[in-house]
């Protein structure tokens, strides 16, 4: 069956469906034109292709589904193709690496699943069951939160099982961290003035931002200390402070952004809570008003190392590449906490050889994408035929 597949791989198909992809600019929020691009490139390979808006009605969702004709598991192939907001670079192939924007993350991954969806179809390899692909929008944070992928989860337009080619392959990812962006804008009522003209009865800006930044250290000392987890420490984290305008103004606001992550087993809307009630406690203590952005990005991811699908990934990669994968937790957050958190679904996070994600120069392996459209192929047949 491995060389069967192997077989009927296609370099030349795989790259085109790349570097169509890769192509058309699609910023997160933006990216309709790349998921028509999908949507046309898969009718040319005769799939019937199904549209869902799911509350984003500027790029609807591409579906397709491969279905044997008999009952059995589905397993979903999941794919984003929105990028992070940076300069567009077109497609280009240089030393068996296609570069360019959304190469890496994860345009070349989407392009070997649908590969992988061809060889099974053409071939007639499934016996049983349904293979799910899925592209969509609004991934990236901060302009995505997930929503479109969340509200096809949230009514039940997903497989039992899930493959997401993210460019993750040196370890398989059984546990990772939940995590929220927050940005807290302190103020107090007056204008900006002088130093020295500043209001004897008015706060310190500055004394309120100050404290806040000393709690949120607490806080994270606190739910830090003691923590082992294999994905690492839940934390709260400040990575930018703004204030004022020059060196001798009494500022008006005090700007603070950061993260706030978590561990499996903790509810990140009472995380939340706990966090606006620290934010009052510095508007009661120093007199000031804020506003509060908080943006749930995704809930905390675990995946059973024993569940069968993980069973059936590690067998059909050490076939496909002569080893399995040590497990292992998973630094950034992706549509896996998705799956993971809204539906308890079991979703294995690996992709292709590749690099540069969030950056403009990003590029994925050629030849590894090859490999990702065997393992894909391979892992459904394995799964879904039993």
């Amino acid at each position: 069956m491995l060389d069967r597949i192997r077989s009927r791989v296609r370099r030349d198909r795989l790259l085109d469906t790349a570097t169509r992809l890769v192509a058309v600019p699609s910023p997160t929020g933006n990216a309709g034109a790349a998921l028509d691009a999908l949507a046309n490139r898969l009718r040319e390979d005769g799939f019937t292709v199904q549209r869902e808006v799911a509350g984003h009605p500027s790029g609807p969702a591409v579906i397709v589904r491969l279905d044997s004709g008999r009952p059995g598991k589905c397993l979903q192939f999941n794919g984003h193709l929105d990028v992070v907001h940076l300069p567009f670079v077109p497609p280009r192939i240089e030393d068996n690496l296609l570069r360019g924007s959304g190469s890496c993350d994860m345009k070349g991954g989407t392009a070997a699943a649908v590969e992988a969806l061809r060889v099974l179809r053409d071939d007639k390899l499934l016996e049983r069951g349904s293979v799910l692909f899925i592209g969509h929008d609004l991934h990236e944070a901060p302009w995505g939160l997930g929503g479109q992928l969340d509200d096809l989860i949230r009514r039940g337009i997903h497989g039992n099982a899930v493959l997401i080619p993210e460019p993750m392959c040196a370890s398989l990812p059984v546990i990772g961290r939940g995590c929220a962006t927050w940005k807290v804008t302190l103020r107090r009522s007056g204008a900006p003035v002088h130093e020295v003209m500043r209001p004897a009865d008015e706060p310190s800006i500055i004394a309120a931002g100050a404290d806040f930044v000393r709690q949120v250290a607490e806080l994270d000392a606190r739910i830090s200390n003691g923590s082992d987890s294999p994905a690492g420490k839940p934390s709260a984290f400040i990575g930018q402070i703004h204030s004022g305008e020059i060196y001798n103004q009494y500022p008006q606001e005090c700007m603070l952004e950061g993260t706030r992550r978590w561990l499996p087993g903790a509810n990140g809307r009472e995380l939340e809570a706990e966090f606006r009630d620290l934010v009052a406690g510095v508007e009661r203590q120093h007199g000031v008003t804020s506003t509060i952005e908080w943006r749930h990005i995704r809930g905390a991811f675990e995946i059973n190392e024993s569940d069968p699908f993980v069973t059936v990934f590690q067998n059909c990669h050490a076939a496909v590449s002569g080893k399995r994968l040590p497990f292992g937790p998973k630094p950034f957050v992706d549509d896996g906490n998705s799956f993971s958190s809204l539906g308890g679904i079991p979703a294995i996070t690996h992709g292709p050889r590749a690099g540069g994600q969030h950056t403009v120069d990003e590029w994925v392996d050629v030849d590894d994408l090859m490999r990702v459209a065997v393992l894909y192929a391979l892992t459904a047949v394995t799964y879904l035929n039993g």
